[in-house]
């Protein structure tokens, strides 16, 4: 199967003094949360064959999680007529035409075969943001069945970033983000793999880099807090480039910046 690319990289986090340093956040402009690029074809076909074929290892879902699950999926709806959908009463017909039944029973997998984003819910617990629900196709070096149920800090386990001074600053955030005032941050890696479906287990070890690798996988991450159940959505549109697809500016700023290595 040849692999699932975008043909160029619309933003180099690497390359903007605003999102270099972490957590590098800024405000999402009003219509621009979810978006669809030139890969939508062929990641919505592997999201759907993910979908039906493992639901298991791309969903999860808490019993408490179910009522933010569903208005998750009622605010994503009127986002999608600008983008091309056609959006009727019972169903969705997607840009590359295939027609997707709205689910209000199965929010997760409707959400999934509608965007190429990934959804996490959480929701907070105590002091804390938990992940209590999520449908997570496209995970990059980590797995949902690890991160589902914990905080934020036992998400981000195993991210050396992540460390004691940055996860109060992320809680914060997090207790910050006001309904309708979504907020964006973008993330890249090199990686030698063109699978989208990365996951890898927090007890493998990362491989070492050999050499240049030939991809380029880079995350645009939104944060949207829901009104009725004020829980949190992080979501997660994937995008995967060849390296010799970055424009020269985007590769010349990588010798002030370079980018780690971020999986096999």
């Amino acid at each position: 199967m040849p692999p699932i690319l975008q043909s160029f990289l619309p933003f180099a986090p690497w390359a903007d003094p605003r999102t270099r340093r972490l957590p590098g956040v800024l405000p999402v402009e009003p219509g621009d949360w979810l978006r669809v690029d030139d890969a939508y074809r062929g990641q919505m076909a592997e999201r759907d064959r993910l979908l039906f074929a493992h639901p298991g290892e791309v969903m999860a879902l808490e019993p408490g999680a179910v009522a933010a699950a569903v208005e998750l999926l009622l605010q994503v709806l009127p986002e999608l007529s600008p983008l091309g959908f056609v959006v009727g009463d019972a169903d969705v017909r997607r840009p590359d035409g295939v027609t997707v039944p709205i689910d209000l029973a199965a929010p997760l997998l409707t959400l999934g075969r509608l965007c190429q984003e990934d959804f996490c819910i959480l929701q907070k617990r105590g002091d804390v943001h938990v992940l209590t629900g999520a449908v997570l196709c496209f995970p990059a070096s980590w797995t949902l069945s690890e991160k589902f149920q914990r905080p934020l800090i036992g998400v981000h386990q195993g991210v050396a970033a992540y460390d004691a001074e940055l996860a109060p600053r992320v809680q914060r955030l997090f207790d910050a983000i006001r309904v309708g005032q979504p907020l964006w941050r973008w993330n890249a890696l090199l990686y030698a793999s063109d699978l989208l479906h990365h996951p890898r287990s927090e007890r493998t070890p990362r491989s070492k880099p050999i050499g240049r690798a030939p991809f380029v996988r880079s995350e645009r991450q939104c944060l949207v807090r829901l009104p009725e159940t004020q829980a949190v959505v992080f979501s997660i549109h994937t995008y995967l480039v060849r390296f010799e697809d970055l424009s020269p500016q985007q590769v010349c700023a990588l010798d002030a910046f370079p980018l780690h290595r971020g999986g096999g």
